[in-house]
């Protein structure tokens, strides 16, 4: 059974297009909805949309941050070397410069967070799906 199928049709702002930009660093399929386009900003603040199952890469944020405010849904944060967190909507997240870290939906839910974003993102190597599958199992 899939979980707040709701969020898919936009919780607070619309939920975007396909991410095709970020296609290779995640797995399944993901939303964007750019919110702030202003050049004058040093951040970016997008609407991210995960369905079910999906997720980023591990990635670091350097010379910045990010900071997730969830929107819809469940899904998962996780820093290296540290167990995940689930998260629910009126969570924040706050990943400081430097931190390899990934998020996304949990297996059975829709998942929606604003990223606000400065820096530059290194991409690195997919969640695997046993890590991945295993959350579930460590909550149990």
């Amino acid at each position: 059974m899939v979980k707040n199928e709701q969020v898919k049709n936009g919780v607070i702002f619309p939920v975007g297009d396909k991410n095709l930009a970020y296609q290779d660093f995640f797995v399944g399929q993901s939303y964007l909805q750019g919110l702030v386009s202003d050049p004058d900003v040093s951040v970016s603040v997008s609407n991210v949309t995960f369905e079910p199952g999906c997720r980023n890469n591990w990635h670091i944020h350097h010379d910045g941050f990010q900071l997730l405010l969830v929107t819809g849904g469940e899904g998962w944060y996780q820093e290296a070397g540290q167990p995940a967190r689930r998260l629910h909507p009126g969570e924040v997240v706050v990943t400081k410069d430097g931190v390899k870290h990934w998020h996304g939906a949990t297996k059975d839910s829709w998942f929606s967070h604003i990223a606000i974003t400065a820096g530059k993102p290194e991409w690195l190597e997919p969640v695997s799906d046993a890590e991945y599958a295993a959350l579930d199992e460590e909550e149990k």
